[in-house]
């Protein structure tokens, strides 16, 4: 078990401080109202426990009552190996946080995930995050630290898509995934295994994101919904299913990585 770290969440600070010179231009009294509808109290009364890596993610199912039922935990290999573990991404935190408590109790918490740097402000996550920068310019390190935690015993937790599922084509679903997760696999020798969470937001989400995509707003408002959504998701049962592992050696030069992005795509949303 990892060290306890207690934490309190200033979201003012946190916007602001992304913000930078704008920041005097937000209203206090939008901050206000955020930080409300963001739960940052009933977040806090989470965060002052302290809970740290795969602790943090069971302690957190837990703590918003999720009911979480596995199919195919057989196929999580046992042979000491490092694999890339790569899976829809329907909600934006409950699958995150429950694929941490199912992978990195299997692992011994030797796991990795991409995470988006409002997630590494959160104490009990950050030390599992590789921080990719959804607000601001991306860091010019981040090559360096794929290839480091690709080249570690740590196991690796990927949603390629890069952000939650949207409506598309009325039925809720990722956006083309990106190849990275096939090059990165195929470099380090890690073979991929598919997951599949079963599981959605609310509609006023998806109503959200359709009106910026539609609007050419560039800033992704819906990920602000997400403490919201994940308020809302208390006392809710969601399905997770575990494929059996594509051998990266199977990933030939037949097709290009993007292809074989989208293929595997296919395969987590057949099973």
């Amino acid at each position: 078990m990892n060290e306890r770290n207690p934490q309190i969440l200033d979201l003012e600070k946190i916007i602001r401080e992304k913000a930078g010179r704008k920041a005097k231009y937000i209203p206090q009294f939008l901050i206000n109202w955020f930080t409300r509808f963001a739960h940052q109290d009933e977040i806090n009364a989470f965060l002052k426990e302290g809970y740290v890596g795969v602790e943090f993610c069971e302690k957190c199912v837990e703590y918003l009552g999720v009911n979480v039922e596995i199919e195919g935990l057989e196929n999580l290999p046992d042979d000491g190996r490092k694999y890339t573990f790569v899976s829809n991404h329907p909600l934006g935190a409950i699958d995150g946080v429950t694929l941490g408590k199912v992978i990195g109790r299997k692992y011994d918490g030797k796991i990795k995930y991409l995470m988006n740097d409002l997630v590494m402000y959160l104490n009990g996550m950050a030390p599992m995050g590789i921080p990719i920068n959804k607000l601001g310019g991306q860091a010019r390190n981040l090559p360096k630290l794929m290839n480091e935690v690709y080249a570690s015993d740590n196991q690796m937790i990927i949603f390629p898509a890069g952000l939650c599922s949207r409506k598309i084509d009325g039925k809720i679903q990722d956006i083309e995934w990106g190849k990275s997760f096939v090059t990165k696999s195929r470099q380090s020798g890690r073979d991929i295994v598919p997951i599949h969470f079963e599981g959605r937001n609310s509609d006023r989400f998806y109503n959200v994101a359709t009106w910026c995509k539609r609007l050419g707003i560039k800033f992704n408002f819906a990920m602000l919904l997400l403490p919201d959504e994940m308020i809302r998701s208390k006392g809710n049962t969601y399905k997770v299913k575990i494929g059996k592992p594509i051998p990266i050696s199977s990933l030939d030069r037949s097709r290009q990585d993007i292809e074989w992005a989208q293929e595997i795509r296919k395969t987590v949303y057949e099973l």
